[in-house]
């Protein structure tokens, strides 16, 4: 099956892959839909993240790349709950230190922190909400 993920410096020898952080475990959203991709790619840009470019790669593919790395990945449903980024992203993304690091390596991953929040809608405060309305109304 085809999915869409975020990616980082797309192409280049510095090029991530966008995992969210949910406790000690990173996760890479794998999206059935283009346009659920590239709305959370606007709401990562909307939070000051660098933008991301939305690629289309085999479902099999970012499995056997999340075993091999320690992550995990999850399937976000086309048409289904909106997924939302975290409040908080990482001060510095694990591609810029390999950037300056170990230019030798072409995978590397970027994180958002996301201290025990589930990057799908649940309870979520009224506060919560309204910032996430401003946020969207942003975009628009």
């Amino acid at each position: 099956m085809r999915v869409f993920v975020l990616l980082f410096n797309a192409g280049t020898e510095n090029e991530g892959i966008h995992t969210i952080r949910i406790g000690d475990r990173d996760k890479v959203l794998m999206f059935e839909s283009e346009d659920d991709a590239n709305r959370f790619a606007l709401m990562l840009e909307a939070q000051d993240f660098p933008s991301p470019t939305v690629e289309e790669i085999d479902s099999e593919e970012i499995d056997e790349f999340c075993a091999s790395s320690g992550y995990e990945s999850e399937l976000v449903p086309a048409n289904g709950s909106l997924v939302l980024p975290p409040e908080a992203n990482v001060d510095k993304t694990d591609w810029e230190e390999d950037k300056q690091d170990k230019p030798e390596e072409s995978s590397a991953k970027t994180e958002e922190s996301a201290e025990n929040e589930s990057p799908q809608t649940g309870e979520m405060s009224e506060d919560e909400l309204d910032k996430i309305r401003r946020k969207l109304e942003g975009l628009l």
